[in-house]
């Protein structure tokens, strides 16, 4: 036969694109539309539903951005549709291929009923399933102008991200309100057509592919496209055999699960997020109620709680789908955060705070962990999620890597400790899914674990920016359930894939190590003063809890959960994965260090009233130290009076040469004329950090442009051009009262201007650089390098409650791509006898070379300052920015440790009567992460440790007030007999063994 296939399929696909999807809505009348422009914020639906409305035209331009408009729609059905289904079809001017990224809106009746939302691609409004005719309808539209940012060419700089900022311009023109007949035959052939067109497409030219062909052209025959609604029954008839031949006994299997992954804030701020989740849901509830087997996941409980919060009428028919098992809680977590950047207690608290809601709402745990979109995973999440009770782990952004492709779908994930957390990733790449041919068959084609496994996960509907799951492809899974040629789908609780997973794959292959986003590196650096408030209160939050619960132990200080609660939850709401990361748009990152300063605030004055219960009434100065470990001459996490804290010798400032030598009882610096530190001496073994004829705290200003994502990528050709910023515009040095030696050095470059104070202090082997910058460059990548004479095979940089190493060679392309990477507080380099590290309170990227001269090797170590990207956020770091950091010269792993803390963790100075005595003291080989009073409000104590080193040793904690003997619990406080507990207590110290990088939660009961 001759090559007809181009011919058939073109065929198909204009009569399916230009009558047939016509034809589902093609008998209409139009309704009487009223409007109302609201001047400013959203207001309530139901005083929305209250406005004074004024007659509207379609074709009327409409929608400034980030406005909302009320919409009053009223008709009367007409007799002749009596008996047929009718719907209102509503097209605000949408663009079909942008939903959840423009205008969309949530439609209620006249009495507050939320009925569904309408979006690009789903217009539609049920008005009744079988019309008698004579009806009146009324329905109002909440209409969200959101404006489009991520357009066709991506990535153009727009001052359309603030409502401060935006213009005035109506962005949208309607086209269409209309009371329509469903036309349900045409419909349900416009899936079959389209169905078979994309699975015909993904077939090798066999006799599958050329019967579904020939059932194309024979249905395509039979259609009368003058009455397309009178002939698609006919047409179905002719592909009735195709769509009937069942799937291969072997066919792969996907487990689909509605979806709408809708980002917390991004494009949009988080007061519109409430609205999209609001919306969302109500057309999936709609969803759910119009299926027999559809089942909806979604993540996040903060989303819940704002439904519950804002649309009350919404999240009751949440609730009640929940119950019937229809609506999935996905997740265990508040937001679906950021899992690199927030500390340990950060993530327990996303874990705890976000099952404690789950349960007291729904009376359910989910048991994984579902983070489809995050930008790369932490090493120590697989222990975290384990101690939390989850059972597995979901993902998809790993396929987003530029170099190189991971090398499983379905695997074991081993984090810095041994614990292991079995794994999937959906092997069609996205989350986004919407059942597509390609889509399908590519699940099928590349999943990995095709030899054992059966199955792999399919999260599906439209994400983002919301839309869920449509009516179309539910009617696509429907098709796809057991079709020759095709994947086979079904919905599916991913619980249940788990488990058929599990069973299928009893040797697992495992990837050790983090999860590594070969993509986005940036993001460890973009909106610093959103990181930077994200360090600041989760460390206050730690505060806050311990001063607190000391105080309730000893004083009569009432512990306050509610406002502890509260303040998490916003803190936890800011490490949402395009907030903490930076690539949101300019109102969400102004608004996100607003709502840091009143956390600040707020903490800082349970903190304040903690410490004046607990020191006393009185005038003498008491030195408070919040850290674990020793500083300021004060006991870890305890206080004693200011005259009791031991002295050291000032440090020595001596000018030679037009340079300055610092020196302490520990370290000689040699700060040149140029504030460059060309000598770092480690006094105990008289080795120098500094490598030779190189010099440190070096500015260096690199081009960054990336390809594309500009908040969120910095690609590798960056290196290729940079200007060392050495010209000085002034520099003086002095010592002060305290014996602390400065050296302040100004400079000038571009548009931007820069003032360190070099610092050192007595009996201390950190230099600290604090350092001001008014930066007002563009397309920038400010860096400052610490080239250090330490032969490095490895980095370690400080995570989650530990460390993790990676290597300092290029050998393979896996270490190639990590030119940019993460750390916490610290990261260390050695060699056995000597280390060097550099600390931070607010930085999070940094890269590594690894340097060789005639055999002497050296490590470079550059902290990743700032960026000036133009996407979304045209003024990202625009402005004053204050940076913290330091080297620590001569020290291991354990001493970058304290240091780190110590600089996240200074001791503060309150007045009162006297100091006091630390609630809980720790010894041997942990560390002390949290302590805090049980979310149960029972007045139990938690206190939470960790070893901070990678080795295995023993803990003791020691607890001074009214509290029983402890038992060990997981990190969600509940008791657990798999754990191991405590070996003896012993005059009155909990001892216990502990393995490297181990977590350890106990609970001490209220005496």
């Amino acid at each position: 036969m001759h090559d007809d296939i181009p011919l058939t399929t073109g065929r198909a696909r204009r009569v399916l694109d230009e009558r047939i999807l016509p034809a589902v809505h093609a008998t209409a009348v139009p309704l009487t539309a009223a409007w109302h422009e609201l001047p400013g914020e959203p207001v309530p639906p139901a005083a929305g539903l209250q406005l004074d409305f004024t007659p509207y035209e379609v074709g009327t331009a409409w929608g400034a951005a980030w406005g909302t408009t009320w919409f009053r729609l009223s008709g009367t059905v007409p007799q002749e549709y009596a008996g047929q289904r009718v719907e209102a079809v509503i097209d605000l001017g949408f663009d079909k291929n942008m939903p959840g990224f423009q205008c969309e809106g949530l439609v209620y009746l006249a009495d507050g009923t939320p009925v569904k939302s309408i979006n690009p691609r789903n217009q539609w409004v049920l008005v009744t399933e079988r019309a008698e005719g004579g009806e009146t309808v009324e329905l109002f539209v909440e209409a969200a102008s959101n404006p489009v940012l991520l357009d066709y060419h991506p990535f153009l700089p727009t001052q359309e991200g603030d409502v401060q900022t935006s213009s005035s311009k109506r962005l949208y023109t309607s086209r269409r309100m209309d009371l329509a007949v469903f036309a349900s035959e045409v419909h349900e052939l416009s899936l079959d057509l389209e169905v078979l067109l994309e699975l015909q497409a993904q077939l090798a030219d066999g006799p599958r592919r050329m019967r579904i062909l020939q059932a194309l052209d024979d249905a395509l025959d039979r259609l009368d496209l003058q009455h397309v609604a009178e002939t698609a029954g006919d047409a179905r008839a002719a592909l009735a055999d195709v769509l009937a031949a069942p799937a291969d006994a072997s066919a792969h299997t996907i487990s689909a699960i509605g979806h709408a992954h809708i980002d917390s804030a991004w494009l949009w701020p988080v007061r519109e997020t409430i609205r999209k989740v609001a919306r969302t849901t109500s057309t999936m509830t709609e969803l759910i109620d119009q299926t027999d087997d559809f089942l909806y996941g979604m993540s996040s409980a903060q989303q819940y709680a704002w439904i519950k919060e804002h649309r009350p009428e919404v999240y009751a028919r949440v609730r009640a789908a929940v119950e019937a098992g229809r609506f999935l809680p996905l997740g265990g977590m508040w937001v679906e955060s950021d899992t690199v950047m927030p500390t340990g207690e950060s993530l327990v608290r996303q874990f705890s705070q976000g099952q404690r809601f789950f349960e007291r709402e729904f009376g359910i745990r989910p048991k994984g962990v579902w983070l489809p979109d995050s930008f790369g995973y932490s090493p120590a999440l697989p222990q975290l999620m384990r101690r939390a009770g989850f059972e597995w782990f979901f993902t998809q952004k790993i396929s987003w890597n530029q170099v190189n492709k991971f090398p499983h779908h379905t695997f074991l994930w081993e984090g810095i400790d041994g614990s292991r957390v079995f794994s999937h990733f959906p092997s069609m790449d996205t989350y986004n899914s919407r059942l597509s041919g390609e889509e399908v068959a590519k699940a099928s084609r590349q999943f990995r674990e095709n030899r054992l496994a059966t199955g792999s996960i399919a999260p599906v509907g439209w994400g983002d920016g919301g839309g869920g799951t449509t009516r179309e492809m539910t009617g696509t899974a429907a098709r796809l359930a057991d079709l020759e040629g095709s994947a086979k789908v079904r919905w599916e609780h991913p619980d249940a894939f788990f488990d058929r997973a599990k069973s299928e794959l009893s040797n697992p292959p495992v990837w050790v190590g983090e999860l590594y986003l070969e993509l986005h590196r940036a993001t460890l650096t973009s909106q610093h003063q959103t990181k930077q408030g994200n360090r600041r209160c989760e460390q206050l939050l730690i505060e806050a809890e311990l001063w607190a619960a000391t105080a309730a132990a000893r004083t009569g200080f009432v512990y306050p959960y509610d406002e502890l609660d509260a303040l998490w939850q916003q803190v936890l709401l800011q490490q949402f994965h395009d907030i903490l990361p930076g690539t949101s748009i300019a109102w969400v990152h102004r608004e996100a260090v607003a709502k840091y300063a009143e956390t600040a605030a707020a903490l800082t004055a349970i903190i304040e009233d903690a410490l004046s219960a607990l020191a006393g009434p009185g005038t003498e100065t008491v030195v408070v130290n919040p850290a674990p470990v020793l500083q300021a001459g004060a006991p870890a996490q305890g206080a004693l009076p200011a005259t009791d804290v031991p002295t050291a010798e000032p440090v020595s400032l001596v000018q030679q040469d037009g340079r300055y030598v610092l020196t302490n009882d520990l370290v000689r610096v040699v700060v040149t004329a140029q504030g460059l530190v060309t000598s770092a001496v480690d006094l105990t073994t008289g080795r120098d950090a500094i490598a030779p004829g190189r010099a440190a705290n070096l500015l260096q200003l690199h081009r960054d442009f990336p390809n594309m994502w500009d908040a969120w990528d910095v690609d590798r050709y960056y290196r290729n051009r940079v200007e060392d910023l050495v010209a000085v515009d002034s520099l003086d040095a002095s010592v002060d009262a305290a014996g602390v030696a400065r050296v302040v050095v100004s400079r000038s470059f571009g548009d931007s201007s820069v003032t360190q104070e070099i610092v050192l202090a007595p009996g201390s082997r950190t230099l600290e650089f604090d350092q001001t910058t008014d930066w007002h460059e563009t397309e920038k990548f400010l860096k400052v390098a610490f080239p250090l004479d330490v032969r490095a095979e490895h980095t370690i940089a400080e995570t989650q409650f530990g460390a993790q190493k990676r290597v300092t060679h290029t050998n393979t392309s896996w270490e190639a791509a990590k030119f940019e990477t993460s750390m916490h507080r610290y990261v260390l380099v050695e060699e056995p006898g000597f280390g060097v590290a550099l600390v931070n309170s607010s930085i999070h990227g940094f890269d590594t070379t690894r340097d060789a001269v005639d055999g002497h090797v050296t490590t470079t170590v550059r902290l990743s300052l700032l960026r000036a990207p133009r996407f979304p956020d045209p003024e990202t770091d625009q402005g004053v920015q204050t940076h913290r950091y330091g080297i620590v010269v001569g020290t291991d792993q354990l001493g970058a440790t304290a240091a780190g803390i110590v600089m996240n963790a200074p001791a503060r100075r309150v007045t009162g009567a006297h100091g006091f005595e630390p609630l809980v003291q720790v010894s041997g080989d942990v560390l002390l992460s949290s302590v805090k009073l049980a979310d149960d409000r029972s007045g139990d104590l938690i206190v939470r440790v960790y070893e901070p080193s990678g080795r295995r040793g023993t803990g003791g904690i020691a607890v001074d007030g009214p509290f029983g003997e402890p038992a060990e619990v997981t990190l969600l406080e509940d008791a657990d007999d798999a754990l191991p507990g405590v070996a003896a207590v012993t005059d009155g110290v909990a001892a216990f063994p502990v393995d490297a990088y181990e977590v350890r939660t106990f609970r001490y009961p209220r005496g």
